[in-house]
Protein backbone atom coordinates (compact mmCIF):
# COMPACT_ATOMS: atom_id res chain seq x y z
CA UNK A 1 0.00 0.00 0.00
CA UNK A 2 2.81 2.45 0.83
CA UNK A 3 4.09 2.31 -2.75
CA UNK A 4 0.74 2.97 -4.40
CA UNK A 5 0.73 5.90 -6.80
CA UNK A 6 -1.86 8.64 -6.48
CA UNK A 7 -3.74 7.25 -9.51
CA UNK A 8 -3.91 3.78 -7.96
CA UNK A 9 -5.14 5.19 -4.66
CA UNK A 10 -7.90 7.14 -6.43
CA UNK A 11 -8.89 4.20 -8.65
CA UNK A 12 -9.03 1.81 -5.70
CA UNK A 13 -11.13 4.14 -3.57
CA UNK A 14 -13.61 5.20 -6.22
CA UNK A 15 -13.94 2.02 -8.28
CA UNK A 16 -12.05 -1.17 -7.40
CA UNK A 17 -12.86 -1.10 -3.67
CA UNK A 18 -15.91 1.16 -3.72
CA UNK A 19 -17.16 1.37 -0.10
CA UNK A 20 -20.80 0.69 -0.99
CA UNK A 21 -20.80 -1.47 -4.11
CA UNK A 22 -17.77 -3.63 -3.29
CA UNK A 23 -17.30 -3.45 0.48
CA UNK A 24 -21.00 -2.82 1.30
CA UNK A 25 -20.16 -0.23 3.97
CA UNK A 26 -22.01 2.87 5.13
CA UNK A 27 -25.36 1.74 3.77
CA UNK A 28 -27.46 3.19 6.64
CA UNK A 29 -27.11 6.74 5.31
CA UNK A 30 -27.36 5.35 1.79
CA UNK A 31 -30.90 4.27 2.54
CA UNK A 32 -31.83 7.20 4.80
CA UNK A 33 -30.86 10.36 2.91
CA UNK A 34 -31.07 9.38 -0.77
CA UNK A 35 -34.73 10.22 -1.41
CA UNK A 36 -33.81 13.84 -2.25
CA UNK A 37 -30.84 14.64 -4.50
CA UNK A 38 -29.90 17.97 -2.88
CA UNK A 39 -29.63 16.44 0.59
CA UNK A 40 -27.63 13.55 -0.82
CA UNK A 41 -25.08 15.81 -2.50
CA UNK A 42 -24.64 17.73 0.75
CA UNK A 43 -24.18 14.49 2.69
CA UNK A 44 -21.63 13.26 0.14
CA UNK A 45 -19.61 16.48 0.36
CA UNK A 46 -19.80 16.38 4.15
CA UNK A 47 -18.46 12.83 4.24
CA UNK A 48 -15.63 13.66 1.82
CA UNK A 49 -14.55 16.53 4.08
CA UNK A 50 -14.85 14.61 7.36
CA UNK A 51 -13.11 11.52 5.97
CA UNK A 52 -10.22 13.50 4.42
CA UNK A 53 -9.83 15.75 7.46
CA UNK A 54 -9.87 12.83 9.89
CA UNK A 55 -7.37 10.70 7.96
CA UNK A 56 -5.03 13.64 7.46
CA UNK A 57 -4.98 14.53 11.16
CA UNK A 58 -4.71 10.89 12.29
CA UNK A 59 -1.79 10.35 9.89
CA UNK A 60 -0.15 13.55 11.08
CA UNK A 61 -0.37 12.39 14.71
CA UNK A 62 0.09 8.67 14.10
CA UNK A 63 3.50 8.47 15.78
CA UNK A 64 2.27 10.39 18.82
CA UNK A 65 -0.98 8.50 19.50
CA UNK A 66 -0.58 5.68 22.06
CA UNK A 67 -1.94 2.45 20.57
CA UNK A 68 -4.14 1.72 23.59
CA UNK A 69 -6.19 4.91 23.09
CA UNK A 70 -5.93 5.29 19.31
CA UNK A 71 -9.60 4.57 18.60
CA UNK A 72 -10.76 7.12 21.16
CA UNK A 73 -8.45 9.71 19.62
CA UNK A 74 -9.72 8.84 16.14
CA UNK A 75 -13.34 9.25 17.24
CA UNK A 76 -12.50 12.60 18.83
CA UNK A 77 -10.88 13.79 15.59
CA UNK A 78 -13.81 12.53 13.49
CA UNK A 79 -16.30 14.19 15.87
CA UNK A 80 -14.42 17.49 15.50
CA UNK A 81 -14.81 17.31 11.71
CA UNK A 82 -18.50 16.45 12.00
CA UNK A 83 -19.13 19.37 14.40
CA UNK A 84 -17.45 21.72 11.92
CA UNK A 85 -19.71 20.44 9.12
CA UNK A 86 -22.82 20.68 11.31
CA UNK A 87 -22.07 24.29 12.26
CA UNK A 88 -21.46 25.27 8.62
CA UNK A 89 -24.72 23.62 7.48
CA UNK A 90 -26.77 25.27 10.23
CA UNK A 91 -25.27 28.64 9.37
CA UNK A 92 -25.46 28.51 5.56
CA UNK A 93 -27.98 25.76 4.67
CA UNK A 94 -30.46 25.67 7.57
CA UNK A 95 -33.22 23.96 5.56
CA UNK A 96 -30.92 21.15 4.44
CA UNK A 97 -29.56 20.86 7.97
CA UNK A 98 -33.09 20.38 9.33
CA UNK A 99 -33.94 17.82 6.66
CA UNK A 100 -30.79 15.79 7.27
CA UNK A 101 -31.42 15.98 11.02
CA UNK A 102 -29.37 13.48 13.00
CA UNK A 103 -27.76 11.89 9.94
CA UNK A 104 -24.97 14.50 9.83
CA UNK A 105 -24.04 13.58 13.40
CA UNK A 106 -24.11 9.91 12.51
CA UNK A 107 -21.14 10.44 10.19
CA UNK A 108 -19.14 9.89 13.38
CA UNK A 109 -20.25 6.26 13.38
CA UNK A 110 -19.84 5.76 9.63
CA UNK A 111 -17.51 2.78 9.27
CA UNK A 112 -15.96 4.25 6.11
CA UNK A 113 -14.43 7.13 8.07
CA UNK A 114 -13.13 4.99 10.92
CA UNK A 115 -12.06 2.27 8.49
CA UNK A 116 -9.80 4.59 6.48
CA UNK A 117 -8.25 5.97 9.67
CA UNK A 118 -7.52 2.46 10.94
CA UNK A 119 -6.60 0.73 7.68
CA UNK A 120 -4.59 3.46 5.96
CA UNK A 121 -3.97 6.68 7.88
CA UNK A 122 -2.18 4.97 10.78
CA UNK A 123 0.52 3.60 8.50
CA UNK A 124 0.84 6.17 5.71
CA UNK A 125 1.93 9.81 5.36
CA UNK A 126 -0.68 12.61 5.61
CA UNK A 127 -1.04 13.40 1.90
CA UNK A 128 -1.60 9.77 0.89
CA UNK A 129 -3.93 9.24 3.85
CA UNK A 130 -6.05 12.25 2.87
CA UNK A 131 -6.09 11.16 -0.79
CA UNK A 132 -7.11 7.62 0.13
CA UNK A 133 -9.88 8.91 2.39
CA UNK A 134 -11.10 11.42 -0.20
CA UNK A 135 -11.15 8.71 -2.89
CA UNK A 136 -13.17 6.29 -0.77
CA UNK A 137 -15.56 9.03 0.29
CA UNK A 138 -15.93 10.15 -3.33
CA UNK A 139 -16.73 6.58 -4.35
CA UNK A 140 -19.37 6.55 -1.62
CA UNK A 141 -20.74 9.96 -2.68
CA UNK A 142 -21.04 8.98 -6.36
CA UNK A 143 -23.07 5.89 -5.49
CA UNK A 144 -25.47 7.66 -3.13
CA UNK A 145 -25.93 10.46 -5.70
CA UNK A 146 -26.81 7.86 -8.36
CA UNK A 147 -29.29 6.25 -5.96
CA UNK A 148 -30.79 9.67 -5.15
CA UNK A 149 -31.21 10.53 -8.85
CA UNK A 150 -33.10 7.28 -9.45
CA UNK A 151 -35.23 7.60 -6.30
CA UNK A 152 -36.18 11.26 -6.72
CA UNK A 153 -36.86 10.86 -10.44
CA UNK A 154 -39.09 7.80 -10.01
CA UNK A 155 -40.58 8.81 -6.67
CA UNK A 156 -41.27 12.51 -7.24
CA UNK A 157 -40.78 13.00 -10.97
CA UNK A 158 -38.23 15.70 -10.19
CA UNK A 159 -34.49 16.34 -9.88
CA UNK A 160 -33.03 18.89 -7.44
CA UNK A 161 -36.63 19.91 -6.74
CA UNK A 162 -37.35 20.78 -10.40
CA UNK A 163 -40.32 18.90 -11.86
CA UNK A 164 -39.22 16.93 -14.91
CA UNK A 165 -41.78 14.18 -15.46
CA UNK A 166 -45.06 15.97 -14.81
CA UNK A 167 -48.42 15.11 -16.34
CA UNK A 168 -47.62 11.77 -17.93
CA UNK A 169 -45.70 10.21 -15.03
CA UNK A 170 -47.27 8.51 -12.00
CA UNK A 171 -44.93 8.86 -9.05
CA UNK A 172 -43.78 5.66 -7.39
CA UNK A 173 -44.34 6.70 -3.79
CA UNK A 174 -42.39 3.69 -2.54
CA UNK A 175 -39.24 5.23 -4.01
CA UNK A 176 -39.25 8.13 -1.54
CA UNK A 177 -39.74 5.71 1.35
CA UNK A 178 -37.06 3.55 2.99
CA UNK A 179 -37.91 0.40 0.96
CA UNK A 180 -37.13 2.34 -2.22
CA UNK A 181 -33.56 2.77 -1.03
CA UNK A 182 -33.28 -0.98 -0.43
CA UNK A 183 -34.60 -1.79 -3.90
CA UNK A 184 -32.32 0.60 -5.78
CA UNK A 185 -29.26 -0.41 -3.76
CA UNK A 186 -30.07 -4.09 -4.28
CA UNK A 187 -30.28 -3.61 -8.06
CA UNK A 188 -26.97 -1.74 -8.15
CA UNK A 189 -25.30 -4.41 -6.04
CA UNK A 190 -26.75 -7.11 -8.29
CA UNK A 191 -25.35 -5.37 -11.38
CA UNK A 192 -21.88 -4.94 -9.87
CA UNK A 193 -21.63 -8.28 -8.08
CA UNK A 194 -23.43 -10.27 -10.77
CA UNK A 195 -22.84 -8.89 -14.23
CA UNK A 196 -19.37 -7.47 -13.48
CA UNK A 197 -18.28 -10.06 -10.91
CA UNK A 198 -15.12 -10.96 -12.80
CA UNK A 199 -13.97 -7.33 -12.88
CA UNK A 200 -14.68 -6.78 -9.17
CA UNK A 201 -12.69 -9.78 -7.90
Amino acid sequence: MNNNSSKEIIFNGVFRNNPILIQVLGICSTLAVTNVLKNTVVMGIALIFVCSFSSFIVSLLRKLIPSRVRMMVEILIIATGVIMVDIILKAHLPNVSRQLGPFVGLIITNCIVMGRCEAYALSNPPFKAALDAASNATGYALVIILIAIIRELLGSGSLWGVQIMSGWWTNWSIMVMAPGGFFVLAVLLWIVKGIFKEETK
